[in-house]
Order: structure tokens, then sequence, then C-alpha cells
């Protein structure tokens, strides 16, 4: 009885003293304690973060050309650039060049975005598939998509239907590799989980499968849209009557920088803004996950 008597009296002895502790100290610790952790994060987004690096580039060539260091015949300053993508537009040259190369960088992008996911399926929930279908794929990863170009001239023709297998295969194969490293990634766990509860194989896929390869998946999109670009701008130069790349081809033929320099600007707000509407989808598709971006 003595005993218990002791150990409650120093139990309250130290719930009093821990009653006695200022608030404002332990708000401190607490506050030093948040400090820390935020130390160690990279902070808030800053507005409109994917264009201060652009905007830095294009500061740094427009003041390098007011200062006369670069060649105006090799490299025109950006005022020169802007004015003859004008003079492009106004002339229609530019606007139906544009609407080419979108036409046949969606068609390529629709095709390797269908395949690379129906493939990544098959080949993910499926021993048989993944025997079939990952091995094959890695072969043609370790061939360069560019590379198949002659082959596929000799194939389908010098028309439209090679260039959008090229960029089919290049979009593809990303796409494939993030989603199928997804799905093999997945936690057993759940599947042991999914089984016991009796889950059927649709209610698999859509609450188990779905969820856990989207992060991979996206992954794969970004580098997808940005190699659709990037094999247009190849394919676009070989057999082509119209298109950015053509024009750029063109102009290299006559000495245009400027021309070859609007083909690259608009290339590249192309590719800008298709990743940065990636990156969006996805932060609003993954909006539940607790992430460094986020």
């Amino acid at each position: 009885m003595t005993a218990v008597t002791a150990v409650t009296t120093s139990a309250s002895g130290v719930a009093d003293a821990a009653a006695e502790v200022p608030a404002s100290v332990v708000a401190e610790e607490s506050g030093s304690q948040v400090r820390r952790r935020r130390r160690l994060s990279p902070g808030k987004r800053l507005p409109a973060a994917p264009l201060i690096g652009p905007a830095l580039v294009i500061a740094l060539w427009a003041g390098a050309s007011a200062a006369g260091q670069l060649d105006p015949a090799a490299i025109p300053a950006p005022w020169t650039v802007l004015r003859t993508g004008g003079r492009l537009w106004t002339d229609g040259t530019l606007p139906s060049d544009i609407l080419t190369s979108l036409r046949r960088a969606a068609s390529g992008f629709a095709i390797g975005l269908v395949g690379g996911v129906l493939l990544a399926l098959a080949a993910g929930l499926s021993r048989v598939g993944e025997a079939l279908i990952d091995g094959t794929v890695q072969l043609n990863r370790a061939i360069p998509a560019l590379g198949l170009i002659p082959l596929f001239i000799l194939w389908l023709g010098i028309g439209e239907t090679f260039k959008i297998a090229i960029i089919a295969i290049v979009v593809y194969i990303p796409i494939y590799l993030n989603t199928h490293a997804a799905l093999s990634g997945i936690d057993s766990r759940f599947v042991e989980l999914a089984e016991v509860q009796g889950l059927s194989r649709f209610q698999f896929v859509r609450q188990i499968v779905v969820p856990g390869a989207l992060p991979g998946f996206f992954v794969g999109l970004r580098l997808g849209v940005t190699g659709s670009w990037l094999g247009l701008v190849v394919l676009e130069q070989i057999n082509a009557t119209s298109g950015l790349g053509y024009m750029m081809f063109q102009a290299q033929n006559y000495g245009q920088s400027d021309v070859i320099l609007v083909g690259l600007v608009v290339y590249g707000i192309f590719g800008l803004v298709s990743d940065s509407a990636v990156r969006l989808i996805e932060r609003r598709v993954l909006s539940w996950r607790r992430t460094l971006s986020n």
C-alpha cells in the first residue's frame, strides 16, 4: 500500500511539474521542430516556375545580342526572330506548318499511348504476357527508333504513314517501360488483400492496379510527349512538303537562321506547354499523394 501511494505521489508530482512548464516554452519547442522540418523541404512552389528558366535564357540571349557578342548571321537577336515569326504568320506559312505538325504529332502520340498502356497491362498482369511482350519491347528499345526510318520507308512508303508509325514507336516505349515498372512495383500484400476481399478481376484492376500504376504512367507520359516532338523534328525533314521541320530544312538551304530559330522556338513552346499540361493533370489526378512536389 505504501509503494502504491509513493508511485501515485511521484506520478502526481511529475504531472504537476509538467503543468508548471510555461506554455510559451512548449510553443517555442514546437515551433523550433516545425522550423527544422521546414528547412528540409523545398519550400513553397514558386509562381510560374516553369517559365523562370526559359525567361532567363531569353534574357541572356537578348543581352548578348545587344552587346554584340553574338554573330547576327548565326544567332539572330530575339527581336529579329520575333519579327520573322510575325512575317511568317501573316503570310500564312507558319499557321499551315503548325497545323500539319500538330496533326502528325497527335496521331503518332495517340497510337503510341494506347499501344504502350495495353502492352504494359498485358505484360504486368500476366506472366505469359510478360514472357511474350517484355523481351520484345526491350529489344525494340535497344534499337534506335530513328534508325528504323529506312526500313519503314520501304514498308510504308514516304507518305504520312511512316512518320506517324515512327512517332508512335518513340512514344510507346517510355510509356510501356514506366507503366510496366510501376505495375511490377505494386506491393504483393495489396494483391493478397484483394484476394481475401474477393475482388473480381475488374475490381482488382480498378482499385489496386490503376492507382498503383498511375505515378509511373505519368512519368512515361511526359517522356512520350517530349519524344513525339523530338521524333517529329527529324521526320519532317525527310521527304516532307509541309510542317515545321520542312520549313526549317528549307531555311537551312537558303541560310535563313532566323527562320530556323522560329521553328525551334515553336517546337520549344509546344514541348513546354504539353509537358506542363501533363504535369497539371498529374497533380490533379494524384492529389492524394503527399510528395515534395506538392
